[in-house]
């Protein structure tokens, strides 16, 4: 396992970070299984956060590194609501320094590694949620801070409010970020997040299974998918240039003797603005075939016809504004 620093921060991650939402998988123990595959394949990178399951993943996550917590790098996140009270939910000081007791008390720990804020929060001052941030790791209770699905004037905004209020800024974001998933991304975050030095974490890689191989367009959805329970619309998703990324997935995937998703891997790995890819396995030998990924280095025309099946649309033209 070649492990890489977050960003210019010196701690070093795992290429592949193991999310623990557990969405698909009922049974506790299998998610422990899971989770303890992982670290055995050489993963030091943990993340879950306190919407997952309502503490579920928090408490899941707890039991299963409760006696390999020192060698793990772990997050979790805050500002989704966790109750139908007025500030049970949001970035306030308020809502932080409450749910991040709550987190510690169901990850059986003292401390947390990364601790993120899962959204930007129009209601709460930005200077209040950093500065909320800061005294828990004054405190002890958290080692570094990041932000989740800030967009790349948010994180400006953020760092601006570090510099501003002498605050120690930020060490890494985390978004989606896939062959299906790429314009805002690369356009919008990474430059941000090179002038910064900012690590990126991504997740959802394989687009909830849409560039795992079986799911094409005009075809019958796998039993017991999450795109076939009324939550996911595939035909939206699964458009004439998708199922091209698939079909060019599936043919590289041939040449290695490997499978669609872990070539969809390789591809986010190679990227240099990458840390980390995140995945969401709900079983053992799901995390098995994700960490093959890890095995294929893409060549340079392998990657190009990927870059090139995948090329987003721009929403908008820089010569003729809106369109």
């Amino acid at each position: 396992m070649e492990y890489r620093n977050f960003g210019s921060a010196g701690v070093k991650v795992s290429p592949i970070c193991i999310g623990t939402a557990f969405r698909g998988q009922e049974d506790d123990a299998i998610c422990v299984a899971t989770i303890e595959r992982a670290l055995e394949l050489g993963c030091n990178f943990v993340d879950c956060a306190n919407i997952y399951g309502l503490g579920r993943s928090e408490k899941i996550v707890g039991k299963a590194l409760k006696d390999k917590r020192q060698d793990v790098v772990l997050t979790t996140k805050v500002r989704s609501p966790m109750g139908q009270g007025p500030n049970d939910q949001g970035l306030s000081r308020f809502h932080i320094m409450r749910e991040v007791e709550k987190s510690l008390e169901r990850l059986q720990t003292d401390y947390i590694d990364i601790y993120l804020m899962h959204a930007y929060d129009d209601e709460a001052p930005i200077d209040e949620s950093l500065r909320a941030m800061e005294d828990l790791v004054r405190q002890g209770k958290v080692r570094y801070v990041g932000v989740s699905n800030f967009t790349g004037w948010q994180i400006v905004d953020a760092l601006w409010a570090c510099s501003l209020n002498e605050v120690e800024p930020f060490i890494c974001t985390q978004s989606q970020y896939n062959l299906l998933h790429r314009w805002e991304i690369e356009q919008d975050l990474m430059p941000v997040c090179r002038k910064y030095g900012l690590g990126m974490m991504t997740f959802s890689p394989l687009a909830v299974g849409l560039l795992t191989g079986p799911y094409r367009r005009g075809k019958s959805l796998p039993e017991g998918s999450p795109w076939g329970k009324g939550r996911l619309n595939f035909d939206r998703s699964m458009t004439e240039q998708a199922d091209g990324v698939v079909q060019k997935l599936v043919d590289i995937a041939m040449g290695y003797n490997c499978t669609p998703a872990q070539v969809a891997i390789a591809w986010t790995l190679d990227h240099p603005n990458i840390s980390s890819a995140m995945i969401g396995p709900d079983r053992p030998e799901h995390v098995e075939e994700n960490f093959g990924g890890l095995e294929i280095k893409l060549t340079r025309s392998e990657r190009e016809a990927l870059d090139k099946a995948s090329a987003p649309s721009p929403p908008w033209s820089y010569s003729r504004g809106p369109v």
